[in-house]
Formats: structure tokens, C-alpha cells, sequence
């Protein structure tokens, strides 16, 4: 998704009227008639700053034409303590929105068809081989970096952005370092059917030890989508959702059933790589940075990748400068690493403080939930963060 975003964004850009861009794309090419009366498990949250991103190129209006649930309220709570959190606007307005990710890879395929004389999609195609120019090149030498595809045919370009993911083959062949992590975690999602008619507006999440349990809002048909990293059984870890004291909140909806074979698994991780640009080559997405799903914000991370780098390219090509020159892609990395790394290293500390049980740091985390709670003030601020 993030990088066909990128094609999109700038294939729609004024600027780049005069540049071709190659998109090499692993999957089939994603497109809907009309959508499938079936939900997939395989969901974003999107940010309004995504959504912004989106609209920019002309996607978002055909996301908003296919399936989408926004959310408008956000309940966390503590399974040790009492300890809550709720965030939601005053002015009523989305907090984000709940995507199918296949419905964002339609968006994007229109919007990429509606470009095609400048940006050209290679679906199910696979690079095999990169050869890369040097800083300083003679006559002897190319300016640009060589790609071969595994069909035997080869690309050449003055600028590659990699966004094949965390095992990215580009950040690898680039000899770009990637500080990792393993949770020894696995996430589980399925689709939920819930058993009364609800608003179901609200995205609920409960932090027990063994990792958060989520209930994120799907329709308005009684779905919702479920993330489980505690990986215990659907019916009854749904149960530890539901409050133990007498605090005065909101109640989580009942769930009726998970739908057949909506259920998946994937590992759990975190990764950052130490560079995200190197002479004609920029990481975006996964490929530079990978944070647990807690927060819901990796593919934010990489839509706000995409954002900044479309920026300093977009002013570079104004400029005709070289697109694949240092000067402006250390502008994108400095920008993006200052906003990844926070989130990151804050998203890891969460993580890592509820998953204790120890007394002195349930009090700890405890008094912060609930002193957050009552500053409206810091609320906003990570709202606010969250949303860009």
C-alpha cells in the first residue's frame, strides 16, 4: 500500500508532469465492481493525516465510495487496575477510520490508471538484482541505479524508494542496518459478529499481561474486527474486554460469533533501520521501521513517509535538481526519524510496562493512565500526534 501511495502521490503531482515513474508491484492488481458481501481480516486504521494523504491523490473519495468505518471514541483500560482512558473529540469528528487493506489497493489502482502515461505498474513482478551508481560517477560509469527483474527485464532509475516491507531486499542490498526486535508475540485477527445492533463507533482496547486485547468497529451490521496478541482462544479472551469493577465507563459490545476462517496470524516486532537514505536510494514504510500494532499506527508511519518524501521531491523537481541527490533526502530522513523514532520507543515502553504484573509499576502506569485521563490538554497533544 505504501508504496503504490507513493506512485500515486506522485504521478498526481504537477511537478513530476514530465517524469516516468515505474511501480513494481508483487500482488495481482486490485480492483472492485462492487464490493463483496465478505469482510477480510486484513484492516488498517487509518489516521485523518492518512486520509488526508489519500485525497491528496484522489483515492480517498473511492475508499469513502466502496467500505470504510470511522471511529469516534476510544476506550483503554488496565486488566491490573482500574485505570482508564478515553479519548474522543468535542466537536464529534472522525478520530480514523477502519479499512480493508484491499479496499485502499483498489483506491490506489484507479488513481494509478488515471496516471498511467507517467507512472507504469509492473503487477507480479519481482526484482532479483540491484546495481548501484557511485556518489561521484566518470563517464565510465551510470548515474543510475540498475534493477533487474526476474523476468530478465531491467529498469534504470536515478531515484529508488524501497517499500518491500520489513525483509526489505532493497534496504539489504543497500547495506543499510536494521536494529530488530522480536516480541516472541504473535497477533491474531478475525472478523466478529456482535450480538445487539450498536452505534459501533467506539474502538475498545483492554491491556492484560500477556499483550492487549482490541474490538475495533467494522459496520453498522453487527462486525466488528478483533486483534488478540495474547493469542488465547476467541470466545473466551473476548470476556477479559469486559470490565471487572464498578467504575463508571462505557461497556464493550457482546460477541455473538467469529465468522468462519476470517481468523489469521502474524508475528510480532520492532525494527528500525539506522539510515533511511543512502546516495539515489530512500526506505519508506516497513522497510524502515516496523512498531508493534498496539497503537495502530504502522501504516500512518508509512503514509507519513510518503507525505514528506513527495514533498522534497516535489520541490526538488520544481528546482530541477537531481532527484536522487542527498541535499533534499536528508531533509525527508532527518524530518521522519525525529516523528518514527518517538513513536516507536514510546509504543515499545507501553508495551513492555503492561505486559508486568510487578505491584510498583501497576501503581506506576496506573497513576499515569489516570492523571492522563483527567488533563484534557495531554489528551489532545496525543491525539493530535497520532492523527498526523
Amino acid at each position: 500500500m505504501v508504496g503504490s501511495a507513493m506512485a500515486a502521490v506522485l504521478g498526481h503531482d504537477i511537478h513530476f508532469h514530465d517524469k516516468k515513474i515505474a511501480l513494481l508491484e508483487a500482488g495481482p492488481r486490485k480492483e472492485y465492481d462492487h464490493m463483496p458481501d465478505s469482510y477480510s481480516n486484513r484492516v488498517s486504521s487509518i489516521s485523518p493525516g492518512s486520509a488526508t494523504l489519500l485525497s491528496s491523490c484522489g483515492a480517498w473519495d473511492h475508499v469513502c465510495s466502496l467500505r470504510l468505518k470511522p471511529f469516534r471514541r476510544m476506550q483503554v483500560w488496565d486488566a491490573c487496575s482500574e485505570a482508564m482512558i478515553v479519548f474522543e473529540k468535542d466537536d464529534l469528528d472522525d478520530m480514523g477510520y477502519i479499512v480493508e487493506n484491499d479496499v485502499i489497493m483498489a483506491a490506489l489502482t484507479k488513481q494509478l490508471d488515471a496516471v498511467a502515461d507517467r507512472v507504469e505498474v509492473f503487477y507480479r513482478s519481482k526484482a532479483v538484482g540491484y546495481t548501484w551508481p557511485l556518489p561521484s560517477h566518470s563517464c565510465d560509469t551510470s548515474p543510475w541505479v540498475q534493477v533487474e527483474l526476474a523476468d530478465g527485464r531491467r529498469l534504470q532509475t536515478k531515484l529508488l524508494i524501497g517499500a518491500d516491507g520489513h525483509n526489505s531486499m532493497v534496504r539489504k542490498e543497500a547495506d543499510i542496518k536494521n536494529i530488530e526486535h522480536q516480541y516472541d508475540q504473535s497477533a491474531v485477527v478475525a472478523t466478529l459478529h456482535l450480538s445487539e445492533a450498536t452505534d459501533n463507533n467506539v474502538a475498545w482496547q483492554r491491556f492484560l499481561p500477556t499483550g492487549p486485547i482490541a474490538l475495533l468497529p467494522w459496520s453498522n451490521t453487527n462486525h466488528s474486527d478483533f486483534i488478540d496478541t495474547a493469542g488465547a482462544m476467541f470466545r473466551s479472551a473476548i470476556s477479559l474486554l469486559k470490565p471487572s469493577g464498578t467504575a463508571v465507563r462505557q461497556l464493550p459490545p457482546s460477541v455473538a460469533e467469529v465468522d468462519p476462517e476470517s481468523r489469521a496470524m502474524f508475528p510480532l516486532g520492532m525494527g528500525h533501520a539506522t539510515e533511511y537514505v543512502q546516495h539515489r536510494v530512500a526506505l519508506i514504510g516497513d522497510a524502515a521501521h516496523r512498531v508493534h500494532p498496539l497503537a495502530g499506527q504502522g501504516v500512518n508511519l508509512g503514509f507519513g513517509d510518503v507525505a514528506c518524501l513527495a514533498h522534497h521531491l516535489s520541490a526538488a523537481a520544481f528546482n530541477g535538481s537531481d532527484l536522487g541527490s542527498l541535499k533534499h533526502l536528508l531533509k525527508f530522513e532527518t524530518e521522519r526519524q525525529r516523528h518514527n523514532v518517538s513513536l516507536i520507543a514510546a509504543t515499545d515502553v507501553l508495551k513492555r510496562l503492561y505486559s508486568t504484573t510487578l505491584a510498583p509499576l501497576v501503581l506506576l502506569r496506573t497513576w499515569g493512565l489516570q492523571a492522563t485521563n483527567a488533563l484534557p490538554p495531554v489528551k489532545e497533544q496525543i491525539m493530535a500526534f497520532a492523527s498526523k
